[in-house]
């Protein structure tokens, strides 16, 4: 169930919807998100720009 809180939020998010090019925005940055995260799972991406694990010295 939601909480006023979020009906609130969707009313006003409903009155004053985003702009297309914030929309636009958002799309292509989780497309590119999506794209890199592909790149890597399949292999394509250089393993110069992969993060290594430090090993924690206790």
């Amino acid at each position: 169930m939601l909480s006023l809180r979020h009906l609130m939020r969707a009313k006003r998010w409903a009155q004053n919807p985003p702009s297309l090019k914030r929309v636009k925005l958002v799309f292509a940055a989780i497309a590119l998100a999506l794209i890199i995260l592909g790149m890597e799972h399949f292999g394509f991406w250089p393993e110069w720009a992969k993060a290594e694990r430090i090993p924690r010295i206790l």
